[in-house]
């Protein structure tokens, strides 16, 4: 039987960084949480709290990508807090592309516009997590 892992996946924004967790068995993200902190020892916080709660094996944070592929004005932000989290919480961080997950959230969401943008990042972790998985999921080689 595959080994599973929890995988936390982040959709990091200076005003909220959107929370999904997912298991590596099953391959389905979920969206778990939005923090809305302003300063980043309370943004740190927060996280370190799901990580105690959820025990990922690894992380994965969004790198926004152009769509000609070139690297987008915040990316080097967004690798930045990848490098944070992976000297505070001593896990594997991985950058994944997250191109199109806040419109794809947006358009699967609706409600109330005000509580709206709270779970808007968290969708577009889940997107970005759903897709890494889709990404990794191999398979088994079909017998004629």
């Amino acid at each position: 039987m595959p080994e599973s892992e929890t995988v936390m996946a982040f959709d990091f924004g200076e005003k909220r960084i959107g929370v999904a967790i997912g298991e590596t068995l099953l391959g389905q993200a979920r969206a778990l949480a939005t923090i809305a902190e302003s300063s980043n020892e309370r943004r740190f916080a927060a996280i370190g709290k799901l990580i105690d709660t959820w025990r990922p094996a690894r992380l994965v944070v969004g790198l926004p990508r152009q769509l000609d592929d070139r690297e987008h004005p915040f990316a080097a932000r967004c690798a930045r807090f990848a490098r944070q989290l992976a000297a505070r919480f001593r896990l594997p961080v991985e950058l994944a592309d997250e191109r199109y997950t806040s419109v794809i959230a947006e358009a699967a969401t609706s409600g109330d516009k005000r509580k709206l943008k709270a779970r808007l990042d968290a969708e577009a972790a889940a997107i970005l997590l759903q897709a890494w998985f889709d990404q990794r999921h191999v398979l088994p080689a079909s017998r004629p």
